[in-house]
């Protein structure tokens, strides 16, 4: 099978490598698209993920959803043909985190796209079959490849305890924040901002279900969000993770607002303002993935596909990962979600 490795910061290679039968209890799949996450970014462009160091070569991709080749012995319900959202993560279930039901942050996890677990920008993939999550006819495997960052977003909603009453700020409108925008309108919250400097990013966010827009190049985002609300946002969700954008989150909520961490700082420290903290009660709400929220996410991209379609805005073949990444790296051609499929 080809596989695309990562083995230096702006460099793949395509290889070729085996893929065993299944065993016993795993389930054969063909990978047909993947979307390029902003933490795959990160390895791509600096060679980290925080404080977690590329070790190359790696295999990126964890956004991912493909098509049943074969079982293994005593594998039930899948059959060849069968298409599927794909869960990354492959957890212990026995340690302390599992059983409490916080898988997401299972001592033992193994995530594939990570150093040592290959991810998913290659053709075939052996998993169990809890990974898999069967596709109705209606969600093409380009939307079922968003099952996994709109996830996370819902997620960060429970996480966070978002209600229909509040309003809502969002910082970056790349796939996560636009995913958590679509998540909140599906919510029912009040009244939505986004906050990004690209215009056809703000346009996507309003598609998605935004209220309003802010350029934070031409205006202050926190004054605008005072002056609109006359006592700041009752939730602020930093998606974009850039420069003081968790600053800005923490001076725009009201008080005892709530602050959301989702996006990857580039740096492991990042200054707070405490002193807007301490003054307001702000609760600070830190996202590790999504904790079985992806039926949840599945069954929201099936309801309204036409939601979440204009998303996924270019593909590019595995063998023209390099292109992909250099695009989604740039922002350029108006990209949304970037997609590396089996088909283009």
């Amino acid at each position: 099978m080809r596989i695309a490795e990562l083995i230096a910061p702006h460099r793949f290679r395509l290889v070729e490598g085996a893929i065993a039968p299944p065993a016993a209890g795993e389930v054969q799949v063909r990978v047909d698209a993947v979307g390029i996450c902003g933490s795959d970014l990160h390895s791509y462009s600096e060679g980290a993920v925080g404080d977690t160091p590329a070790l190359y070569p790696m295999v990126l991709g964890h956004e991912p959803a493909g098509t049943v080749v074969d079982v293994g012995e005593g594998v039930s319900g899948w059959h060849a043909g069968d298409r599927a959202a794909l869960e990354p993560a492959l957890y212990c279930y026995h340690c302390e985190y599992c059983r409490a039901g916080r898988h997401n942050v299972c001592a033992n996890i193994r995530f594939l796209s990570t150093p040592g677990n290959p991810g998913f920008f290659r053709e075939f993939v052996n998993l169990p079959p809890t990974n898999l999550f069967a596709l109705p006819p209606t969600v093409s495997l380009d939307l079922a490849a968003l099952v996994e960052p709109l996830a996370v977003a819902v997620h960060s909603l429970k996480l966070a305890g978002v209600r229909p009453s509040d309003t809502v700020a969002v910082w970056g409108a790349g796939a996560i924040g636009l995913l958590t925008i679509a998540s909140l309108k599906m919510a029912g919250v009040k009244r939505i901002w986004s906050i990004d400097p690209l215009a056809h990013r703000r346009e996507l966010a309003r598609h998605l279900g935004a209220d309003a827009g802010i350029d934070p190049a031409q205006v202050d985002a926190v004054k605008q969000l005072f002056t609109d609300t006359g006592r700041g946002v009752d939730v602020a969700i930093d998606c974009a993770a850039k420069e003081d954008t968790v600053n800005q989150a923490i001076r725009a909520v009201c008080h005892v607002g709530r602050v959301v961490l989702t996006g990857i700082h580039s740096g492991a420290l990042v200054p707070f303002d405490t002193s807007n903290l301490r003054r307001k009660e702000v609760t600070l709400f830190n996202v590790r993935r999504s904790n079985d929220e992806s039926p949840e996410a599945l069954a929201m991209i099936a309801q309204r596909p036409e939601r979440f379609a204009p998303i996924v805005t270019h593909r590019r073949s595995l063998e023209d990962i390099g292109e992909a990444f250099e695009i989604a790296e740039s922002y350029r051609d108006g990209v949304g979600k970037m997609m590396v499929v089996s088909k283009v």
